[in-house]
């Protein structure tokens, strides 16, 4: 009895707000990963387009989504309410994925007009409202969004095997417009979910920081945002080679990799749910790792996590470097290449970008919260425009072994550097979460 009472203590150190936001991203993101999945082979498989050309589209398109963000956190800071701007957001997308469902080439390139437009609103708003749960709380945060990551995977496992198998073996407009069916789905989850929210995450407030002296806080606001900057720069590393796992990564699995699995042969598009998989299976790890590490006040800060993402994720390349060698063979090499190459990207994700979306809701000034969150993911859209791009011209490497050993260097030269920064600026960077570290996850150790 006393075990299961204390089990319930913990249950409840979470806001309960967090389920409605759980599951209303969570459907979201099976309507994004699920689509996204088929983009690539729909273009080269379906419509025709070469490497570069799909590549292209796919960097614009993921790039665009990305990008958008900023304009909505503005537009949102100075405009609109948050849940405005969510509803807002969620119809437009709703509408993309609808227009996907038509033969047309223009409606194609309208529905990714508009998906990414309406990704603009709805996800930096979403990603801020779920901070603002932890306004009181700072200690769960880290770990609050590791589970809030948890509903985003959950998303990208389901939404592959979907959209995917529909897709690739019926028709690849119903696999469009089945994801249009889970976009429909979250809307409703928000509808209802958001009545059970608190009303002060709703409000807007014009000070610097919450809970703070705006006296003290005001000489700090510049170096906390330079920090904010300073690692979504370094995530533009991360993203360039993680996005490969849509594109080229996505098409190493459709020629050179064998897919038979007890005598059936797996859609390329569905192995875009092992990443998610793996999410799912260490993200509540992770999120205990550092619950625990921030009791006992030994929680990394966000710098040392990020690189320690970085270097994960050259080893999960270096896998694929391996891979490729034997590609290059002619022989089509074993699934479990591509299994072990999510399983290192999945470690360094879960070091960074759950990581990214807790300091930046943590650390921005409450009347800038959106437009910053938007800065975070605009990082997002040069990596993966990047990712795009190069993925469309691998074929220009001289080999896929130099192609993906460039990433290996730039994940680890990315780490070695911002470690560098970190050694230099490193009295600067723990004055600034100075007063945090006794309930915070994101307290500084030297």
């Amino acid at each position: 009895m006393e075990k299961q009472n204390q089990i319930e203590l913990e249950l409840h150190e979470h806001p309960k707000g967090i389920t409605p936001l759980f599951l209303t991203e969570m459907w979201e993101r099976l309507s994004y990963y699920g689509m996204r999945a088929l983009l690539v082979l729909y273009l080269v498989k379906s419509l025709g387009f070469s490497d570069a050309d799909a590549g292209a589209v796919y960097a614009f398109y993921t790039s665009f989504v990305y990008l958008t963000p900023v304009l909505g956190g503005f537009l949102t800071d100075r405009f609109l309410s948050y849940k405005f701007s969510i509803y807002l957001g969620s119809f437009l997308m709703l509408c993309g994925h609808v227009s996907l469902a038509f033969s047309d080439l223009s409606f194609f390139y309208l529905g990714l007009i508009l998906l990414a437009l309406g990704n603009g609103f709805f996800k930096p708003n979403m990603s801020t409202i779920f901070g603002r749960l932890y306004d009181g709380k700072p200690g769960l945060r880290d770990s609050g969004f590791t589970i809030f990551y948890m509903g985003i995977n959950l998303g990208g496992l389901i939404g592959p095997i979907i959209c995917g198998s529909l897709g690739e073996r019926v028709d690849w407009h119903l696999g469009f417009l089945s994801a249009g069916v889970g976009m429909a789905i979250g809307m409703v989850v928000f509808y209802f979910g958001s009545k059970r929210l608190p009303d002060s995450i709703w409000q807007k407030q014009k000070e610097g920081f919450v809970n703070t002296d705006s006296g003290v806080e005001d000489s700090e606001t510049k170096p906390k945002i330079l920090l904010i900057v300073l690692l979504s720069f370094f995530s533009i590393f991360f993203w360039m080679a993680f996005e490969q796992m849509g594109s080229s990564l996505n098409l190493f699995a459709l020629r050179n990799t064998d897919r038979f699995l007890l005598g059936m042969e797996i859609p390329a598009s569905v192995l875009q749910s092992i990443n998610p998989l793996f999410i799912l299976l260490f993200g509540p790890i992770v999120s205990v790792i550092w619950a625990g590490l921030a009791k006992r006040n030994q929680n990394p800060n966000p710098v040392l996590k990020f690189v320690l993402s970085l270097v994960l994720l050259g080893i999960g390349f270096l896998v694929m470097v391996v891979a490729a060698k034997y590609a290059e063979t002619g022989v089509s090499v074993s699934i479990l290449f591509l299994v072990f190459v999510y399983f290192w990207n999945t470690l360094s994700e879960l070091c960074l970008s759950p990581v990214g979306l807790s300091f930046v809701s943590f650390m921005a000034p409450t009347k800038y919260a959106s437009v910053l969150m938007g800065i975070w993911f605009l990082s997002n859209a040069f990596g993966h425009y990047a990712a795009g791009i190069l993925s469309g011209y691998q074929n220009q490497w001289g080999s896929m072994t130099n192609f993906y050993g460039f990433f290996v260097l730039c994940s680890w030269i990315g780490a070695i550097l911002l470690y560098g920064i970190y050694t230099w600026r490193k009295k600067s960077i723990l004055h600034l979460l100075k007063g945090k570290e006794e309930v915070s996850p994101l307290s500084a150790q030297p």
